[in-house]
């Protein structure tokens, strides 16, 4: 039990041994959540490598034609450590918003009022977009990478056999990418409520920001091809495109 000093306040042992119960709990949560997903073996992974099939449901919107990837295992070990990787991945992010919960729940009590109403405003606007990130990479991007490398030949005498431990670590590396591109909107917000950045600058640079595009957009995407950039490239470009019109309202007010 926490005890608090003379004043009612809590002494910097206090601090650390709340914090030290928020971590156990974040532990014990995603731990927990980890254990369930690992569980749903098959349910876990018809989900993540749905993109994979003819029938996802972006192929049928878009009307691509028929394809079939074979995806393949080299090592030993390799099926049960990807099991484990994208179960515990799953628990965390299935447990992130009692995770934020907790942590806000720490914080929060050492700001002010205001401080606690930007701090909130600005986290839920950080995860929300985060998650609308990894959705879109997981709904859009990474689909239409995986479909055009996974059936792109040289020669029709080549076939392709992918590996297993390829296709997830592309598919959380993807999402994880386009998780933390989706920031832009929110940081442009950040550093215009703090009277760093102005739309008219923004626009004024828009030709450079096109080529900085470009090079995120080939740093964060794990393959190197032409067409896993453009795409990538487009998401992130309109999101620059948005965060004029935020940093715009923003500013005015």
């Amino acid at each position: 039990m926490v005890m608090a000093n003379n004043k009612g306040e809590l002494t910097f042992w206090d601090h650390l041994d709340v914090l030290r119960g928020c971590l156990v709990r974040i532990l014990l949560a995603a731990f927990s959540a980890s254990v369930v997903a690992f569980t749903f073996k098959e349910q876990l992974f018809a989900v993540v490598l749905a993109p994979s099939h003819a029938s996802f449901p972006l192929y049928r919107l878009i009307g691509a034609e028929a394809f079939q990837l074979h995806l393949m295992n080299t090592g030993l070990t390799e099926q049960f450590m990807i099991h484990m990787k994208v179960a515990l991945t799953t628990g965390v992010l299935v447990t992130s918003p009692y995770i934020l919960y907790l942590l806000l729940g720490f914080i929060t009590p050492a700001l002010y009022e205001n401080e606690r109403r930007y701090s909130l405003q600005l986290t839920l606007s950080a995860y929300s977009m985060f998650l609308v990130g990894v959705a879109v990479n997981y709904l859009i991007v990474f689909p239409l990478t995986v479909r055009f490398l996974g059936t792109y030949q040289v020669s029709s005498e080549v076939q392709n056999m992918l590996t297993l431990s390829s296709y997830i670590d592309t598919l959380l590396g993807m999402s994880l990418a386009m998780g933390l591109v989706f920031e832009l909107p929110v940081l442009s917000w950040l550093l215009a409520k703090l009277g760093l950045l102005k739309a008219a600058w923004m626009s004024k640079v828009r030709r450079h920001a096109v080529v900085t595009i470009l090079i995120i957009a080939a740093v964060v995407t794990p393959t190197s091809d032409m067409f896993t950039l453009l795409v990538v490239s487009l998401p992130i470009y309109l999101l620059y495109e948005i965060s004029i019109g935020i940093v715009s309202i923003t500013r005015k007010k």
